[in-house]
């Protein structure tokens, strides 16, 4: 199959910011390099299907600070006169480990001077609201730590808390809100909690034919594949044919199949290049349960996150799409 360089051109531009001034811009050059780890005849049908998936889940740094902006003015979460409501947030800066918090801080902090003339140190004093913000809510873990650490130590008896986000798992958040209102309880507090993001994405195992994230249907015939399947404790759920992603993430069952497929045999492959990676760090993505990955094609402008396939970040020698940045 010709290799179409337009596909290559077209996705560089869509992840054209991708952790920009601390790595090189990817180019048509840097695609076609990573791409080229496929067998040929499916690298322009895996290029423009991402073209479509990252349509939706890749999230630039204008993307970002749009959906910030908005939450600034946003009636439902501010009222009629956001700029008092403001002053009234106290936001939370509980991450130890990473920058993703810190980074969302500062695009917050500039709305919040831009739009209202505030200057989000001085906000909260006296707080009605308590807000955390973070980049993605994938499973929920660090998400839960946090908080709960924060709802024992430090939280209010009564308080409201609103939790900010891009892209937010339903799985994630309901497994943190329950987790969080039973600390609550078992500290004798109340703690209001409510969730905002720029997308929700299906990937409860109860939803699975109707999933956002990456479930396949069948177990590639690919020897190498077979034998990771086998030696999981359990046999992975597969999803069934004819449900269809929420959000329209996917082109069609054709494109989301391809994806599936090609990415769970080469993660496989990748698992066997990198024998530092531990259980956990399975072809589709981290995950602890035994699976075949968490499956999420989310990725932002600052970082890609270990949730994703693994040909999207790993490295050495796996070349990746995402070179990846650890805490």
């Amino acid at each position: 199959m010709a290799n179409n360089p337009n596909l290559r051109a077209a996705l560089a531009d869509v992840i054209a910011d991708y952790r920009a001034g601390e790595i090189p811009a990817p180019d048509a050059a840097h695609i076609d390099r990573w791409i080229s780890q496929f067998p040929d005849a499916v690298r322009d049908p895996i290029l423009a299907e991402l073209l479509h998936v990252f349509h939706w889940t890749y999230f630039s740094q204008a993307k970002v600070q749009t959906f910030i902006d908005s939450i600034v003015t946003n009636v439902k979460f501010a009222g009629p006169a956001p700029c008092n409501f403001w002053q009234g947030v106290k936001v939370l800066k509980l991450q130890t480990a990473g920058n993703s918090q810190k980074d969302m801080l500062a695009l917050l902090e500039e709305s919040l001077q831009r739009q209202c003339g505030l200057a989000m140190g001085l906000c909260g004093v006296a707080p009605h609201t308590y807000l955390y913000l973070d980049d993605a809510v994938f499973s929920g873990g660090r998400i839960r730590s946090d908080i709960i650490k924060w709802v024992k130590e430090a939280a209010p008896k009564s308080a409201k808390l609103a939790v900010l986000v891009i892209g937010l798992h339903k799985g994630g958040e309901w497994y943190s809100a329950k987790m969080i209102r039973e600390a609550a309880q078992a500290a004798g507090k109340t703690i209001e909690l409510t969730w905002w993001r720029v997308a929700l994405f299906e990937d409860r195992k109860s939803e699975i034919n109707n999933s956002d994230v990456l479930r396949p249907t069948t177990i590639p015939a690919d020897p190498a594949t077979q034998g990771y399947v086998a030696g999981l404790g359990q046999a992975p759920i597969l999803r069934k044919i004819g449900g269809k992603s929420p959000i329209g993430i996917f082109s069609g069952e054709a494109g989301r199949h391809l994806l599936e497929q090609e990415f769970l045999v080469a993660g496989v492959r990748v698992r066997g290049m990198c024998p530092h990676f531990n259980a956990y760090m399975r072809p589709l993505g981290n995950m602890l349960f035994e699976s075949l990955g968490f499956g999420s094609t989310i990725v932002t402008y600052r970082n890609c996150p270990n949730n994703a396939p693994l040909v999207f970040w790993a490295g050495n020698p796996w070349y990746p799409l995402f070179p990846r940045k650890t805490n």
